[in-house]
């Protein structure tokens, strides 16, 4: 329950953060077109800083070994929501955004400060395996899925800052190398600025929109619905069930984690790639801001669950 509670907190201080965004369109100190800015320095500069971070700690046979479980949990959701919400289209025909809102979370946005904030910094760690599989998959089968772009540029996707970034934190992990104190210190500078930056620029893109509109959509709370309560439902079961074979020391809280980045509202990427590939970000911004408003009851709901299930 406690649990529960420290993430409702945390998700309502970021809630807090994109009513900033959305002000300082309002009262005109920026415009909404300013956000682009801000949010390809989210995409290209911060997000690269927080997973090189992340793995800069200790290299131990129990981090190899539930990192490994993490991944292979985060592959396995990830199968499940590109699949679930394929057989889900043949029925209420989601179009791209409605997909991708579906499948991609706030997994690095949202997820890395609320296990840093509810669990401590040193479970961030096991959030690199969830953003490891998103990334990859983000930059291949999400730009195909908002991008249209039928053929994959793989010199285009190894070139991405965020691979990059991943590459050279599993090397540094794997060789036991810590960055020089000066360094290190510029790239968690960077990192912490993800959350508060991410959160500004979905505010921002929504600063022109009229809310009584946003709210009046009837088709975005059936995407939060699948995005929030369904899937992460059925991870909660499957977690809570697989908690119970011993798998690691640390199963409870490794598989928590997954499940925390599960039930994390639509990703704010997905704004962004629709920002960059001119598609319809203000819709994907208005799946974002209801799921991010919905997540600060269906996220500490789903842990309460899985902690119930585990008894």
């Amino acid at each position: 329950m406690e649990i529960s509670i420290l993430l409702a907190e945390q998700i309502i201080a970021m809630f807090l953060t994109m009513a900033v965004g959305f002000g300082v369109v309002r009262a005109g100190l920026f415009k909404t077109e300013d956000s682009r800015i801000i949010s390809n320095m989210v995409v290209y500069i911060c997000n690269p800083c927080v997973v090189v971070h992340a793995f800069q700690i200790e290299l131990t046979d129990d981090k190899i070994k539930g990192l490994m479980i993490a991944v292979g949990m985060s592959v396995i959701v990830h199968v499940i929501l590109i699949v679930g919400s394929e057989i889900l289209s043949y029925i209420i025909h989601f179009n791209s955004i409605e997909k991708a809102s579906i499948i991609y979370t706030n997994a690095g946005y949202l997820v890395i400060p609320l296990v840093s904030a509810v669990l401590g910094e040193e479970w961030v760690f096991y959030t690199t395996a969830f953003i490891l599989v998103q990334t990859i998959l983000m930059w291949t089968h999400g730009v195909n899925l908002i991008g249209q772009e039928k053929n994959l540029n793989i010199r285009k996707i190894l070139c991405n800052p965020n691979v990059i970034a991943m590459i050279i934190g599993i090397a540094l992990f794997a060789l036991e190398i810590r960055l020089p104190a000066v360094i290190d210190s510029c790239v968690s500078g960077f990192g912490d600025m993800i959350s508060p930056a991410s959160m500004m620029v979905i505010g921002m893109v929504i600063g022109d929109v009229d809310l009584r509109w946003v709210f009046r959509q009837k088709r975005p709370y059936l995407i939060c619905m699948i995005r929030l309560i369904l899937f992460p439902l059925i991870a909660a079961i499957v977690f809570a069930g697989l908690e119970r074979t011993g798998l690691h020391p640390d199963a409870e809280y490794i598989l928590m984690i997954v499940l925390i980045a599960t039930a994390a509202p639509a990703a704010a990427m997905v704004t962004q790639l629709a920002q960059i590939y001119e598609k319809d970000s203000r819709y994907a911004s208005v799946i974002n801001v209801m799921s991010v408003i919905c997540c600060i009851i269906t996220m500490p709901l789903m842990v309460l669950i899985y902690e119930m299930l585990i008894g």
